[in-house]
């Protein structure tokens, strides 16, 4: 007879703990965006990373958590009603997993596997928002975040994580692909989407005739640092049981984006002689993002490689957007798409059931090429991130052109010269006027660079000048 429900302690508070780790990633995607962005549209970045936080939240509770974990529907969908918001799930049974021969399941209660896979679900969207920046109206961000989250990502996670056909389990009609913690569901999803919307916006003005460089680049560093210490929550939580799997996921992530950072660094220095800060940041979060699919299924050395080259290509793929002539402004495409194909595309040559033997009797996949599986995961993984892309391009492409020909999706020209931070949300993120509100430079306030120490009246106020600030200038 099964024993009684009872609450695993470790797993529960690891879980815990990788949540709050998760959560912490999104508004340091805030602080690497918004370092990367220009000065005058850095809080607008950082306002759709953080509206993503509110919205989504809420979403993933009333109805997007049961689309993505509910009883499966034809391995499309998860019943919307199995744990719908009106409900209540305190009793003593409502563990994760559990079923009438294990009602324990892994011991955790199932609020806190909602909560899990709910900060995963805003930073997806998140993510998106570095394609568009300085052009999109925060109201159809709102939209298009609200519309994206319910058709797309909802479903994909099911697809994936759910039950549904591109993972699934060893019986069914499944595609057997896998995905520890996110390359298909998560980067290789946003990517697409990211492109499709950047499309339909179209190119900021200016671009790429003006230079639009980071405006922060100590940000840009913070907010890499804060999304590689969060990333151990995404990838070794993503185990949700404290094990050897879980460590080995939390070593590959570590091992995998050092590797990156000298892979990205060593592209700009054989082209450049110079390598940057912000290249190191980029290699981190473009390791971070080929490691997340295949940390959990391969061994450290493979993701040593994996990183050298994902660093690389993804420092080479950023360039694709002057080739092709799409404005992706902050490289989602050239590093969340490109990094999410690499590593999930990693599995189906390097995928191993001697680290983890859930490969085959969970997921129902097989051991990669170079382990003697031949090519047929290397199939399945290259089949289920073309039905993502497919469908998250998609489906993108019509919400932003729909909002674009109903309440519109791009601000004003004007709007986008003076700084969407002032057009849309009435605030600048450096204010540099003087404390007691007069019109005198703080400099001058300070008696500096005025004969005697004193200040002058005569200088010509900065804002009457009628040409706008160069966008060089502004960051």
């Amino acid at each position: 007879m099964p024993e009684a429900p009872t609450i695993d302690g470790a797993n529960t508070t690891w879980l815990l703990v990788s949540t709050a780790l998760v959560l912490l990633m999104t508004p340091g995607l805030a602080l690497f965006y918004g370092g990367l962005n220009r000065a005058k549209g850095v809080l607008n970045m950082m306002m759709m990373s953080f509206s993503a936080i509110g919205l989504i939240s809420i979403l993933w509770w009333f109805y997007g958590f049961s689309v993505a974990f509910g009883t499966d529907v034809n391995g499309f969908l998860g019943n919307p009603g199995t744990y719908f918001g009106t409900k209540t799930f305190l009793a003593e049974t409502d563990l994760w997993g559990a079923t009438a021969e294990n009602p324990s399941g892994i011991g955790i209660p199932l609020y806190v596997f909602m909560a899990f896979q709910m900060v995963f679900a805003v930073i997806t969207v998140a993510l998106i928002s570095g394609a568009i920046a300085d052009r999109a109206k925060f109201a159809g961000w709102l939209l298009f975040a609200f519309g994206w989250a319910t058709l797309v990502y909802f479903p994909v996670a099911h697809w994936v994580w759910g039950g549904g056909f591109i993972g699934g389990g060893a019986e069914g009609l499944h595609i057997h692909a896998l995905d520890f913690a996110g390359g298909t569901a998560v980067h290789i999803n946003a990517g697409a989407a990211a492109l499709a919307v950047a499309l339909v916006l179209g190119k900021r003005l200016g671009w790429p005739r003006e230079g639009m460089k980071p405006h922060n680049i100590p940000l840009v560093a913070l907010g890499a640092g804060l999304l590689w210490f969060g990333w151990f929550g995404f990838n070794a939580g993503s185990e949700l049981t404290v094990d050897s799997v879980a460590g080995l996921a939390f070593i590959n992530t570590q091992l995998a984006t050092a590797a990156a950072v000298l892979g990205w660094i060593a592209v700009e220095w054989v082209k450049t002689r110079k390598p940057t800060m912000v290249g190191a940041s980029s290699g981190a979060v473009a390791g971070l993002v080929a490691i997340t699919p295949a940390c959990g299924f391969i061994a450290p050395w493979a993701s040593v490689l994996l990183g050298i080259v994902a660093g690389a290509v993804c420092a080479l793929a950023v360039s694709l957007k002057y080739k092709l002539g799409y404005d992706d402004s902050l490289d989602v495409v050239g590093v969340h798409f490109v990094g999410g194909w690499i590593g999930s595309l990693w599995l189906g040559l390097f995928a191993t059931n001697s680290v983890n033997a859930a490969i085959t009797d969970v997921v129902g996949g097989s051991d990669g090429l170079f382990y003697g599986g031949g090519v047929t995961q290397l199939g399945r993984q290259a089949l289920a991130g073309l039905i993502v892309t497919v469908w998250s391009f998609g489906i993108a492409w019509v919400l932003a052109f729909g909002i674009e020909k109903t309440i519109g999706f791009r601000v004003k020209a004007e709007a986008e010269v003076e700084g969407i931070d002032i057009g849309e949300h009435a605030e600048s993120s450096y204010d540099l006027s003087p404390a007691g509100g007069g019109t005198g430079s703080a400099f001058a306030m300070a008696g500096i660079g005025t004969p005697g120490g004193g200040t002058t009246s005569a200088a010509k106020p900065e804002a009457d000048s009628a040409e706008p600030v160069s966008e060089k200038v502004a960051g």
